[in-house]
Protein backbone atom coordinates (compact mmCIF):
# COMPACT_ATOMS: atom_id res chain seq x y z
CA UNK A 1 0.00 0.00 0.00
CA UNK A 2 2.97 2.39 1.09
CA UNK A 3 5.19 1.30 -1.86
CA UNK A 4 7.50 3.76 -2.71
CA UNK A 5 7.30 4.93 -6.59
CA UNK A 6 9.96 3.89 -8.96
CA UNK A 7 11.18 6.78 -10.78
CA UNK A 8 13.86 6.85 -13.46
CA UNK A 9 16.85 9.39 -13.43
CA UNK A 10 18.58 11.41 -16.93
CA UNK A 11 21.57 13.23 -16.26
CA UNK A 12 23.11 14.81 -19.53
CA UNK A 13 26.23 16.61 -18.73
CA UNK A 14 27.01 19.18 -21.40
CA UNK A 15 29.66 21.44 -22.22
CA UNK A 16 27.85 25.05 -20.68
CA UNK A 17 25.05 22.61 -18.44
CA UNK A 18 24.26 19.86 -16.67
CA UNK A 19 20.86 18.77 -16.64
CA UNK A 20 18.70 16.72 -15.25
CA UNK A 21 15.19 14.86 -15.63
CA UNK A 22 13.65 12.46 -13.37
CA UNK A 23 10.44 10.51 -14.93
CA UNK A 24 7.88 8.36 -12.99
CA UNK A 25 5.71 5.79 -14.71
CA UNK A 26 1.85 6.08 -14.00
CA UNK A 27 -1.67 4.58 -14.52
CA UNK A 28 -1.83 7.91 -17.31
CA UNK A 29 1.55 7.23 -18.15
CA UNK A 30 4.91 8.70 -17.96
CA UNK A 31 5.42 11.97 -16.11
CA UNK A 32 8.08 14.16 -15.69
CA UNK A 33 8.43 14.59 -11.50
CA UNK A 34 11.29 16.62 -11.61
CA UNK A 35 14.06 18.64 -13.36
CA UNK A 36 16.74 20.87 -13.25
CA UNK A 37 19.41 23.41 -14.86
CA UNK A 38 22.96 24.07 -13.69
CA UNK A 39 25.12 26.00 -15.56
CA UNK A 40 28.78 25.41 -15.14
CA UNK A 41 32.19 27.89 -15.27
CA UNK A 42 33.58 28.43 -18.54
CA UNK A 43 36.08 25.39 -19.25
CA UNK A 44 35.30 23.49 -17.39
CA UNK A 45 34.58 21.23 -20.38
CA UNK A 46 36.55 22.09 -23.68
CA UNK A 47 35.63 20.10 -26.88
CA UNK A 48 33.66 17.44 -24.33
CA UNK A 49 36.67 16.78 -22.15
CA UNK A 50 36.26 17.87 -18.77
CA UNK A 51 38.97 20.01 -17.80
CA UNK A 52 37.94 20.53 -14.31
CA UNK A 53 36.46 17.46 -12.78
CA UNK A 54 35.76 19.32 -9.28
CA UNK A 55 33.67 22.30 -10.43
CA UNK A 56 31.32 19.43 -13.02
CA UNK A 57 31.06 17.06 -9.75
CA UNK A 58 30.04 20.52 -7.77
CA UNK A 59 27.77 21.26 -10.07
CA UNK A 60 25.80 17.88 -10.08
CA UNK A 61 25.73 17.09 -6.59
CA UNK A 62 24.12 21.16 -6.08
CA UNK A 63 21.63 20.64 -8.54
CA UNK A 64 20.85 17.38 -7.41
CA UNK A 65 20.17 19.01 -3.84
CA UNK A 66 18.63 21.77 -5.16
CA UNK A 67 16.12 19.69 -6.68
CA UNK A 68 15.56 17.32 -3.72
CA UNK A 69 16.87 14.60 -6.19
CA UNK A 70 17.25 11.38 -3.72
CA UNK A 71 17.23 9.00 -6.45
CA UNK A 72 20.97 7.47 -7.35
CA UNK A 73 21.07 5.51 -9.78
CA UNK A 74 21.55 7.38 -13.20
CA UNK A 75 21.66 7.29 -16.82
CA UNK A 76 24.05 9.31 -18.96
CA UNK A 77 25.45 9.78 -22.41
CA UNK A 78 28.81 10.40 -24.38
CA UNK A 79 29.22 12.16 -27.49
CA UNK A 80 32.47 13.69 -29.53
CA UNK A 81 35.58 12.34 -31.61
CA UNK A 82 35.92 9.09 -29.41
CA UNK A 83 32.40 7.67 -29.99
CA UNK A 84 31.87 6.02 -33.09
CA UNK A 85 28.49 4.96 -34.71
CA UNK A 86 28.94 3.18 -37.99
CA UNK A 87 26.64 0.54 -39.73
CA UNK A 88 28.22 -2.37 -41.17
CA UNK A 89 27.59 -5.67 -42.96
CA UNK A 90 28.70 -9.09 -41.48
CA UNK A 91 27.78 -12.46 -41.78
CA UNK A 92 24.44 -13.83 -40.18
CA UNK A 93 24.62 -14.72 -36.88
CA UNK A 94 22.52 -14.87 -34.03
CA UNK A 95 22.83 -12.62 -30.86
CA UNK A 96 25.25 -14.13 -28.77
CA UNK A 97 27.63 -15.21 -31.94
CA UNK A 98 26.93 -12.00 -32.98
CA UNK A 99 28.71 -10.28 -29.50
CA UNK A 100 32.09 -12.54 -30.30
CA UNK A 101 32.15 -11.72 -34.02
CA UNK A 102 32.00 -8.15 -33.72
CA UNK A 103 34.75 -7.29 -32.35
CA UNK A 104 36.75 -8.97 -35.42
CA UNK A 105 34.06 -6.97 -37.44
CA UNK A 106 35.40 -3.79 -34.91
CA UNK A 107 38.90 -3.70 -35.73
CA UNK A 108 38.00 -3.28 -39.63
CA UNK A 109 35.78 -0.21 -38.92
CA UNK A 110 37.17 1.70 -35.76
CA UNK A 111 39.99 3.61 -35.89
CA UNK A 112 41.35 2.35 -32.62
CA UNK A 113 42.76 -1.03 -30.75
CA UNK A 114 39.59 -2.89 -30.49
CA UNK A 115 41.10 -3.46 -26.77
CA UNK A 116 40.90 0.42 -26.09
CA UNK A 117 37.21 0.45 -27.05
CA UNK A 118 34.07 -0.17 -25.38
CA UNK A 119 31.64 -2.07 -28.44
CA UNK A 120 28.34 -2.63 -28.31
CA UNK A 121 25.92 -3.51 -31.44
CA UNK A 122 22.17 -4.07 -32.52
CA UNK A 123 21.18 -6.43 -35.71
CA UNK A 124 19.25 -4.24 -38.13
CA UNK A 125 18.51 -5.81 -40.55
CA UNK A 126 19.17 -9.97 -41.00
CA UNK A 127 18.75 -10.91 -44.79
CA UNK A 128 20.59 -7.73 -46.69
CA UNK A 129 22.74 -10.09 -49.09
CA UNK A 130 23.66 -14.22 -48.72
CA UNK A 131 23.81 -15.03 -45.23
CA UNK A 132 24.58 -11.75 -44.88
CA UNK A 133 23.05 -9.05 -42.09
CA UNK A 134 23.11 -5.39 -41.07
CA UNK A 135 24.53 -4.06 -37.79
CA UNK A 136 24.21 -0.77 -35.98
CA UNK A 137 27.84 -0.59 -34.54
CA UNK A 138 28.80 1.69 -31.43
CA UNK A 139 32.41 1.70 -30.39
CA UNK A 140 33.52 4.01 -27.56
CA UNK A 141 36.79 5.02 -26.20
CA UNK A 142 37.34 3.33 -22.31
CA UNK A 143 39.10 6.22 -21.47
CA UNK A 144 36.46 8.63 -21.95
CA UNK A 145 34.09 6.27 -20.67
CA UNK A 146 35.71 5.00 -17.47
CA UNK A 147 36.47 9.28 -16.88
CA UNK A 148 32.38 9.76 -17.10
CA UNK A 149 31.70 7.07 -15.19
CA UNK A 150 34.12 7.70 -12.40
CA UNK A 151 33.06 11.33 -12.25
CA UNK A 152 29.28 10.54 -11.95
CA UNK A 153 30.21 8.27 -9.06
CA UNK A 154 32.64 11.19 -7.33
CA UNK A 155 28.94 12.96 -7.68
CA UNK A 156 27.55 10.23 -5.49
CA UNK A 157 25.60 8.61 -8.07
CA UNK A 158 25.74 5.26 -9.24
CA UNK A 159 25.98 5.12 -13.35
CA UNK A 160 23.39 2.08 -14.20
CA UNK A 161 23.35 2.91 -17.84
CA UNK A 162 26.08 5.09 -19.96
CA UNK A 163 24.34 5.84 -23.54
CA UNK A 164 24.99 8.04 -27.02
CA UNK A 165 23.77 11.54 -26.84
CA UNK A 166 22.01 10.99 -30.15
CA UNK A 167 20.29 7.90 -29.35
CA UNK A 168 19.10 9.56 -26.35
CA UNK A 169 17.66 12.43 -28.93
CA UNK A 170 16.10 9.69 -30.75
CA UNK A 171 14.95 8.19 -27.80
CA UNK A 172 12.77 10.71 -26.76
CA UNK A 173 11.50 12.54 -29.67
CA UNK A 174 10.04 8.92 -30.83
CA UNK A 175 8.35 8.63 -27.30
CA UNK A 176 6.69 11.92 -28.26
CA UNK A 177 5.69 12.15 -31.88
CA UNK A 178 4.03 9.86 -34.32
CA UNK A 179 6.45 9.45 -37.18
CA UNK A 180 5.49 7.11 -40.13
CA UNK A 181 7.96 4.85 -41.72
CA UNK A 182 8.60 6.57 -44.99
CA UNK A 183 9.49 9.52 -43.10
CA UNK A 184 12.92 10.78 -43.00
CA UNK A 185 13.98 12.98 -40.28
CA UNK A 186 16.95 15.17 -39.15
CA UNK A 187 17.12 14.69 -35.52
CA UNK A 188 20.09 17.88 -34.41
CA UNK A 189 20.59 18.14 -30.97
CA UNK A 190 22.43 22.07 -30.36
CA UNK A 191 24.51 22.47 -27.43
CA UNK A 192 26.88 25.01 -26.73
CA UNK A 193 30.00 23.61 -28.25
CA UNK A 194 28.38 20.24 -30.22
CA UNK A 195 26.11 19.59 -32.00
CA UNK A 196 24.56 15.71 -32.45
CA UNK A 197 23.26 15.18 -35.92
CA UNK A 198 21.51 11.71 -37.09
CA UNK A 199 19.09 10.83 -40.20
CA UNK A 200 16.49 8.37 -38.83
CA UNK A 201 14.04 5.96 -40.53
CA UNK A 202 11.77 4.15 -39.53
CA UNK A 203 13.40 3.78 -36.35
CA UNK A 204 17.10 2.97 -37.78
CA UNK A 205 19.64 5.87 -37.53
CA UNK A 206 21.06 5.68 -40.88
CA UNK A 207 23.74 8.67 -39.81
CA UNK A 208 25.32 9.71 -37.15
CA UNK A 209 27.56 12.47 -36.16
CA UNK A 210 29.00 14.74 -33.96
CA UNK A 211 30.06 18.13 -34.62
CA UNK A 212 32.12 20.44 -33.07
CA UNK A 213 30.11 22.96 -33.54
CA UNK A 214 27.60 25.41 -31.12
CA UNK A 215 26.12 28.72 -30.04
CA UNK A 216 29.90 29.12 -28.81
CA UNK A 217 31.02 29.13 -32.21
CA UNK A 218 28.63 31.78 -33.26
CA UNK A 219 29.50 34.03 -30.28
CA UNK A 220 33.09 33.54 -31.01
CA UNK A 221 32.04 34.63 -34.74
CA UNK A 222 30.18 37.65 -33.50
CA UNK A 223 33.01 38.64 -30.62
CA UNK A 224 35.44 38.70 -33.59
CA UNK A 225 34.00 40.91 -35.97
CA UNK A 226 32.26 43.46 -33.71
CA UNK A 227 35.22 43.41 -31.11
CA UNK A 228 33.27 42.87 -28.03
CA UNK A 229 34.36 40.80 -24.87
CA UNK A 230 32.90 37.32 -24.41
CA UNK A 231 29.90 38.25 -22.18
CA UNK A 232 28.85 41.18 -24.65
CA UNK A 233 28.70 38.30 -27.62
CA UNK A 234 26.48 36.50 -25.18
CA UNK A 235 24.37 38.73 -24.45
CA UNK A 236 23.93 39.89 -28.30
CA UNK A 237 23.84 35.83 -29.08
CA UNK A 238 20.68 35.98 -26.51
CA UNK A 239 19.49 39.35 -27.81
CA UNK A 240 19.99 41.22 -24.85
CA UNK A 241 21.73 43.82 -26.38
CA UNK A 242 21.09 46.80 -29.02
CA UNK A 243 23.15 47.29 -32.06
CA UNK A 244 24.05 46.38 -35.46
CA UNK A 245 24.17 42.82 -34.82
CA UNK A 246 23.24 40.78 -37.52
CA UNK A 247 22.47 37.00 -35.68
CA UNK A 248 20.94 35.20 -38.20
CA UNK A 249 23.67 36.16 -40.56
CA UNK A 250 26.62 34.49 -38.05
CA UNK A 251 24.22 31.77 -37.46
CA UNK A 252 23.73 30.76 -40.94
CA UNK A 253 28.04 31.26 -41.43
CA UNK A 254 28.62 28.92 -38.60
CA UNK A 255 26.49 26.03 -39.80
CA UNK A 256 27.69 25.80 -43.18
CA UNK A 257 29.48 22.55 -42.12
CA UNK A 258 26.00 21.20 -40.80
CA UNK A 259 24.58 21.73 -43.90
CA UNK A 260 27.07 20.14 -45.86
CA UNK A 261 27.39 16.94 -43.57
CA UNK A 262 23.61 16.68 -44.30
CA UNK A 263 23.74 16.70 -47.43
CA UNK A 264 26.66 14.64 -47.82
CA UNK A 265 25.27 11.61 -45.89
CA UNK A 266 21.99 12.29 -48.21
CA UNK A 267 23.56 11.85 -50.81
CA UNK A 268 25.14 8.28 -49.69
CA UNK A 269 21.64 7.57 -48.41
CA UNK A 270 20.34 8.18 -51.74
CA UNK A 271 22.61 5.82 -53.99
CA UNK A 272 22.15 3.26 -51.33
CA UNK A 273 18.60 3.47 -51.33
CA UNK A 274 18.17 3.66 -48.24
CA UNK A 275 16.40 7.56 -48.37
CA UNK A 276 15.11 10.00 -51.29
CA UNK A 277 15.53 13.11 -49.13
CA UNK A 278 14.73 14.46 -45.61
CA UNK A 279 11.15 14.90 -44.82
CA UNK A 280 11.31 16.84 -41.73
CA UNK A 281 14.09 18.61 -39.22
CA UNK A 282 13.81 18.61 -35.49
CA UNK A 283 15.66 20.77 -33.40
CA UNK A 284 16.58 20.11 -30.13
CA UNK A 285 19.35 20.97 -27.25
CA UNK A 286 20.31 24.14 -25.19
CA UNK A 287 20.62 26.46 -28.35
CA UNK A 288 18.17 25.46 -30.56
CA UNK A 289 16.57 28.80 -30.05
CA UNK A 290 19.10 30.92 -31.67
CA UNK A 291 17.72 33.60 -34.73
CA UNK A 292 17.38 32.58 -38.08
CA UNK A 293 18.37 29.18 -37.32
CA UNK A 294 15.00 27.39 -37.92
CA UNK A 295 14.67 29.44 -40.64
CA UNK A 296 17.97 28.75 -42.37
CA UNK A 297 17.53 25.07 -41.87
CA UNK A 298 14.18 25.36 -43.49
CA UNK A 299 15.46 27.27 -46.26
CA UNK A 300 18.24 24.68 -47.07
CA UNK A 301 16.43 21.84 -47.09
CA UNK A 302 12.90 22.97 -47.79
CA UNK A 303 11.00 20.48 -45.46
CA UNK A 304 9.31 21.27 -42.04
CA UNK A 305 11.62 22.46 -39.45
CA UNK A 306 10.64 22.50 -36.21
CA UNK A 307 12.15 23.07 -32.29
CA UNK A 308 11.90 19.49 -30.53
CA UNK A 309 9.18 19.25 -27.35
CA UNK A 310 10.27 16.35 -25.71
CA UNK A 311 7.37 16.77 -23.32
CA UNK A 312 4.79 16.51 -25.93
CA UNK A 313 3.43 13.39 -24.45
CA UNK A 314 4.97 13.94 -20.72
CA UNK A 315 2.64 15.10 -18.27
CA UNK A 316 4.36 17.20 -15.93
CA UNK A 317 3.39 20.46 -13.65
CA UNK A 318 3.86 23.73 -15.24
CA UNK A 319 4.98 24.99 -11.67
CA UNK A 320 8.20 22.49 -12.20
CA UNK A 321 9.73 25.36 -14.43
CA UNK A 322 8.95 28.07 -11.98
CA UNK A 323 7.57 30.39 -14.12
CA UNK A 324 9.45 29.60 -17.58
CA UNK A 325 7.27 28.73 -20.64
CA UNK A 326 7.73 25.10 -20.90
CA UNK A 327 7.84 24.69 -24.79
CA UNK A 328 10.83 26.70 -24.58
CA UNK A 329 12.41 25.20 -21.54
CA UNK A 330 11.94 21.13 -23.33
CA UNK A 331 14.35 21.11 -25.94
CA UNK A 332 17.49 21.57 -23.72
CA UNK A 333 16.25 18.60 -21.81
CA UNK A 334 15.49 16.56 -24.53
CA UNK A 335 18.97 14.04 -23.87
CA UNK A 336 17.93 13.82 -20.58
CA UNK A 337 14.15 12.89 -20.56
CA UNK A 338 15.38 10.44 -23.58
CA UNK A 339 17.86 8.62 -20.96
CA UNK A 340 15.48 8.35 -18.19
CA UNK A 341 13.03 6.50 -20.39
CA UNK A 342 15.63 4.29 -21.05
CA UNK A 343 15.19 3.00 -16.97
CA UNK A 344 11.18 3.60 -16.95
CA UNK A 345 9.77 0.48 -15.42
CA UNK A 346 13.04 -0.80 -14.57
CA UNK A 347 14.06 -2.49 -11.76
Amino acid sequence: MFKKKKTSLGLDIGSSSVKVAELEERPEGVSLVNCGVADLLPEAIVDGEIMDRQVVIDAIRNLLEERAIKNKRVASAVSGRAVIVKKIVMDRLGEEDAREAVFWEAEQHVPYDVSDVTLDFQILKTDVGPKQMQVLLVAAKKEMVNVHSELIKEAGLIPDLIDVDAFAVQNALEANYDFTPDDVLAFVNFGAEMTNVSIVRDGVPHFTKDLALGSHTVAEAIQKEHGLSQDQAFRVLRGEAEGPYDVPQFVQSACDELVVTLDRALAYLKTSNEAEGLTRVLLSGGSAHMQGLKEFMSEKFNVPVELANPLLRIGFEPSLFEGRDPAREAPALTVAIGLALRRVGSE
